[in-house]
């Protein structure tokens, strides 16, 4: 496979990954009673409403506009920082529900809106300039989107599973994810 084919594969298989979260969210959270959505691993910590707060503010504030910057301006323009406690300034009176509907529309658009920009090899290759990281490309910015799905898709469901860490007994030892020592607050 020619190297312009294999970075085709990678961004179909980004784009795959990221079109398939909300529906994921979607079949975890929806309709769950709030002891599943509302509670968090303590102090610190985010609950599964909370994340996906913070996925939504990332929709509207990080992965497009960040794709955009690269495109347009390169390394000479660099990303304003990401406020990953950002979310905690909007939605407070939002239902889970209307949060998952939000989402699923934000991704629908920003991902219809990378499809648009029909990048090719060379247009993941292009660079800007992170504020934490220096130089980073548009390929490694869309893989981080895709793994910062799983990151918190991974957290949900540990803070889920932390909701039972007292009465699954002696079993606790068996399940990890009531072991995993992941960052609940990023």
């Amino acid at each position: 496979m020619n190297r312009g084919a294999r970075w085709n594969k990678i961004l179909q298989q980004t784009i795959s990954l990221l079109t398939r979260t909300p529906a994921a969210l979607n079949a975890l959270l929806r309709d769950l009673p709030e002891m599943w959505t509302l509670r968090n691993e303590g102090e610190g910590t985010w609950s599964a409403f909370e994340v996906l707060d913070h996925l939504i503010h990332a929709e509207r504030t990080d992965w497009m506009t960040r794709t955009k910057i690269i495109l347009q301006f390169g390394e000479s323009h660099p990303f304003e920082p990401f406020d990953r406690w950002g979310h905690r300034h909007a939605n407070k009176a939002t239902s889970l529900e209307q949060l998952l509907d939000e989402f699923a529309h934000l991704r629908s658009e920003n991902l219809s809106e990378l499809g648009a920009l029909n990048l090719q090899k060379e247009d993941l290759e292009l660079r800007g300039r992170h504020p934490a990281f220096g130089v980073v490309t548009l390929s490694e910015l869309l893989a981080t989107w895709a793994v910062h799905d799983l990151t918190h898709l991974h957290q949900i469901s540990r803070v889920m599973a932390h909701q039972y860490r007292d009465t699954v007994g002696p079993w606790n030892v068996y399940l990890g994810v009531l072991h995993c020592a992941g960052h609940s607050s990023s």
